[in-house]
């Protein structure tokens, strides 16, 4: 008698796509039973914002008796605006032919000629815009807020680059450093050091240090581990090993720290100028506030050029190879230069010529109008598509579903994207916004933040891949992509305003173009990162270029891509709620209003904390996404 054999009836696996859409399905049915129903809708005189504004007041009132004040505070307003008033003086009274004679010669010891003659003509091109005065007291804040950074930075990042326990302990407090919009640092500064330089030194130093301290440990830890050992067998001590091995063997990257930290720097003192801070800022604001090109012009172009020469000055410095040293002709070179320019200081007007400054406001803003008559028709159609059939929909979705519905979802995207820790971090963000009264406002935000988010990934992703399958793209592209993510993020406010005037999809226009050129990079890196050997084993299979695409190069791809969704989140909703001073509105609204108004200081407070609260939570949804098993893994288990 033969066995027979019992053959057990296949497993059957659930689908990818079953739990992502089984949610949709009952988000669906909940909202249309409960539509309308627990919406929190807005209200200015919130318990929150009354509570804020009262503490506000109550800190005013008490600065002079307060120790916290008289003791610690005050003293740090005081250095803060004793460096800025040193660094301001110093600058003006170098003239602008000593000013710009110093930096060419920097540039010249720093790279060689043609970063001098950058330096020259940069810094020549701030009187020529009209904006020298400007510009210098936008230099000073920079320098200020860039010493004081690295004073406080660099030691701390040696320590953490030797210190693995000190360097976990700190790696959260950076992240959201980094994480919070730059909006959110303003509210605190005005509370503690009022209006004012200081207050703007201030926030741009808690924004330019976390690249500081990050880089500079990062060049510690990387040290050779031959030449520490080394070293020591000589009997060095650590101080010695670290003055005259760490340090050295980590200049380059070092310097790379400073180059970040300059150029987090500049961008933040413009938007600094919200809460009085000097400078280009001004500008700016004046004619965002008056939607006028062609007085925002001159200082964009001034602080692009500052960054430009700024940037390459010190990354020419951080190529230079440690035992290069200066050679006699280049420091002979660099020092005529310096002294001619401080010479003519004193024999030339104190002030730029006038002769030599160009009016473009007027031009600027007959072309404005010139484009906007005839561009009219397809800039507007491109608005009203994004906002009718986009925009409309999605804030009427957040907008009127029940607070708790949204709530869920969000638990549940994050749980099924990151995991438990993860899911319950953003749902207590979203619950932390609905307790500070501005739900409504929120959900906005979190429209035009998905919106851009949408509209940036697909051209990331799309240059990226292009890029990474065209070495000749991607030369075009990269000095594009360099000079964009220079620039400051004021300045992509002027096309967007330029096209399209003052809306919400205007906000959502600048963030797309601030945002998309790290999502490209990150996208080429990793596709370009994908092993040669599996790309010639899916070609000599038969795959077609679509196929080896789709099946190999994004899938092997996928921690960067997943980080690129990242941090093209994080960007975009920095520069949505920027966006509130070209009509974007919402919670950048709020934010405004609250340095502009005293009585809304409160709602201006809530409004840059549950910016962070939103940010913290789309980081946690998308942050955890790439421990996930990719498809290949999960095909394999």
């Amino acid at each position: 008698m033969s066995a027979t054999a019992v053959r057990t009836p296949p497993r059957l696996k659930t689908p990818r796509w079953a739990v992502p859409a089984a949610a949709v399905v009952a988000f669906a049915a909940g909202y249309m039973v409960f539509r309308g129903v627990g919406t929190l809708p807005h209200d200015d005189e919130a318990a929150p914002f009354t509570a804020l504004t009262e503490a506000r007041e109550w800190v005013d009132d008490n600065k002079n008796a307060s120790p916290l004040f008289l003791y610690f505070v005050n003293y740090i307003r005081l250095l803060l605006d004793g460096v800025f008033q040193t660094f301001d003086t110093v600058l003006h009274a170098l003239g602008w032919p000593g000013l710009i004679g110093v930096t060419g010669a920097l540039g010249w010891l720093a790279g060689g000629w043609r970063i001098g003659l950058l330096g020259v003509l940069g810094f020549a091109s701030f009187g020529v815009l009209g904006v020298w005065d400007l510009s210098v007291s936008t230099l000073a804040l920079v320098a200020t807020a860039v010493l004081l950074s690295l004073l406080i930075g660099l030691p701390l990042g040696i320590w953490a680059g030797r210190s693995p326990r000190l360097r976990k302990a700190i790696t959260p407090v950076l992240d959201y450093m980094q994480i919070m919009p730059t909006f959110a640092y303003l509210a605190p500064m005005v509370l503690f050091f009022q209006i004012g330089a200081p207050a703007g030194a201030a926030a741009t130093i808690i924004y330019a240090i976390p690249p500081a301290i990050r880089i500079t440990a990062l060049a510690i830890e990387q040290v050779s581990p031959t030449a520490v050992e080394a070293s020591d067998s000589l009997g060095a001590t650590r101080w010695q090993t670290l003055l005259k091995v760490r340090l050295p063997l980590a200049r380059s990257t070092m310097t790379l720290a400073v180059n970040q930290t300059i150029m987090m720097a500049l961008s933040m003192v413009v938007i600094a100028n919200l809460i009085a801070a000097p400078g280009l800022g001004s500008a700016i604001i004046k004619g965002l506030s008056r939607e006028n090109v062609g007085i925002m012009l001159p200082a964009g172009l001034a602080i692009v050029v500052m960054a430009v020469v700024l940037d390459r000055t010190t990354m020419a410095a951080a190529r230079r190879r440690l035992h290069a040293g200066f050679d006699r002709l280049r420091l002979a070179a660099a020092a005529v230069l310096a002294a001619a320019g401080l010479a003519l200081t004193f024999a030339l007007p104190p002030a730029f010529p006038d002769g030599l400054v160009l009016q473009i406001g007027g031009p600027v803003n007959e072309a404005v109008r010139w484009a906007e008559r005839t561009w009219y028709p397809a800039t507007d159609a491109l608005k009203e598509f994004t906002t009718v059939l986009l925009l409309n929909p999605l804030d009427g979705l957040l907008t009127t579903a029940p607070w708790w519905l949204v709530a869920g979802a969000v638990l549940a995207l994050a749980w099924w994207s990151s995991g438990v820790r993860p899911a319950l971090t953003s749902l207590g963000c979203l619950l932390a916004v609905a307790l500070l009264g501005l739900w409504e406002h929120s959900m906005q935000t979190l429209t035009m933040v998905v919106v851009s988010v949408a509209v940036t990934l697909a051209a990331g992703l799309l240059l990226g891949i292009a890029a990474a399958r065209s070495d000749r793209f991607s030369a075009v592209q990269r000095p594009l992509l360099d000079a964009a993510q220079t620039m400051p993020s004021f300045v992509y406010l002027l096309p967007a305003l330029a096209l399209f005037g003052a809306t919400r999809f205007t906000a959502i226009f600048a963030s797309v173009i601030y945002a998309v050129p790290p999502v490209v990079r990150l996208v080429e890196e990793g596709l370009r990162g994908v092993p040669p050997t599996a790309v010639e084993a899916a070609l000599s299979a038969g795959s077609t270029p679509g196929q080896l695409l789709r099946k190999v190069q994004l899938p092997m791809a996928r921690r960067s891509i997943l980080l690129a969704v990242n941090q093209g989140i994080v960007m975009t909703l920095a520069m949505v709620v920027l966006g509130a001073m070209v009509g974007g509105g919402a919670l950048g609204y709020d934010v405004v209003s609250g340095f502009s108004q005293r009585t809304d200081f409160g709602m201006g407070f809530a409004a840059g904390v549950a910016i962070v609260l939103l940010g913290i939570m789309l980081d946690r949804i998308t942050q955890g996404a790439d421990r996930r098993p990719s498809p290949q893994q999960r095909k394999l288990t």
